[in-house]
């Protein structure tokens, strides 16, 4: 973030070295919001990452809190510009729970990312990394993870991996190829 270009043009330089090495190679990138850059974001779109993932983190209500130097609706646009950019680049964000959210502000965030255009979603459990973070509230069950799961897919997520465990990095490989891939790539 305290480059100009807020590190696009190193994921693009990036992103063309893998492809060049090797076309095979299937690239996901987690990139930041560039603080609304349009043409930042845009480098790394031109690249031509298999997938774009800027997690959305947590619900509007806890941004202030939370992610303070970020904003909900700007990392909304950044998926929905991913998602109208080019059909073949999949579009990803995830979310973390039990800072303190309520199970409807989760799904209303689970709505406005499909709305974004969002091909894919993870669901985590928020575990603070220092207590200089934002500490924990609860831990959300097994059981609540699945049903944001089923949520998630039934309003049209290609692929969901949602659990205590989960990541934005979770079985990526996994779920490009299993889910997502043949739904937006067909052979």
């Amino acid at each position: 973030d305290d480059l100009k270009d807020g590190g696009a043009g190193h994921f693009s330089d990036v992103i063309r070295a893998i492809r060049s090495s090797s076309s095979s190679v299937k690239i996901e990138v987690l990139i930041p919001d560039f603080r609304g850059d349009e043409n930042s974001l845009q480098t790394v779109i031109d690249a031509g990452p298999d997938v774009i993932n800027h997690n959305i983190e947590t619900v509007p209500r806890l941004y202030p809190s939370v992610r303070p130097e970020a904003g909900y609706a700007q990392s909304l646009e950044v998926l929905t510009r991913v998602s109208k950019s080019e059909k073949s680049i999949l579009s990803k964000s995830g979310i973390m729970l039990g800072l303190g959210e309520t199970e409807e502000e989760v799904r209303e965030v689970i709505q406005d990312l499909r709305r974004s255009g969002c091909d894919i979603l993870t669901v985590g459990q928020y575990l603070p990394p220092s207590s200089s973070h934002a500490p924990l509230v609860e831990y959300i069950t097994p059981e609540q993870f699945k049903i944001y799961e089923e949520f998630a897919k039934s309003i049209g997520f290609m692929g969901v991996a949602s659990g205590p465990l989960v990541r934005s990095s979770y079985n990526a490989g996994h779920v490009y190829e299993d889910t997502a891939a043949p739904a937006k790539h067909p052979e």
